[in-house]
């Protein structure tokens, strides 16, 4: 699980390959179709393509001449349940800072209301 996370990761690190699959989750298309939009050759798509599916993201088939990619979102959720568990944690934290912010905004607001006295 933690090997196939960190591959997921990696994969999304990269912004072709965020893009690759914002494309996909409209839908199954070629990888003619796929490596439309980017200005680099197949091979390179290909290998785009290939650390997308080593990481589980995506699955390529094969029907004659056509080479469908889809998603597979799976890995996503992996990802996004990795995610939320420190999204939770950090949200504690900002929770906490927020009162001893308040805490601190109420001690200086009592203190200012005392005025010292001159003699």
């Amino acid at each position: 699980m933690v090997a196939q996370l960190d591959r997921a990761l990696a994969a999304l690190a990269d912004p072709t390959r965020r893009a690759i699959l914002a494309r996909l989750a409209r839908g199954e298309t070629s990888v003619t179709e796929l490596a439309a939009p980017f200005d680099m050759s197949m091979p390179a798509v290909s290998k785009h393509l290939r650390v997308l599916e080593r990481a589980g993201l995506i699955a390529r088939g094969r029907e004659a001449q056509w080479r469908p990619c889809r998603l597979q979102p799976a890995p996503l959720k992996d990802v996004s349940d990795w995610i939320e568990r420190y999204r939770d944690l950090w949200a504690q934290r900002f929770d906490r800072l927020e009162n001893y912010l308040q805490e601190m905004k109420a001690k200086e607001q009592k203190g200012h209301g005392r005025q010292k006295r001159r003699k």
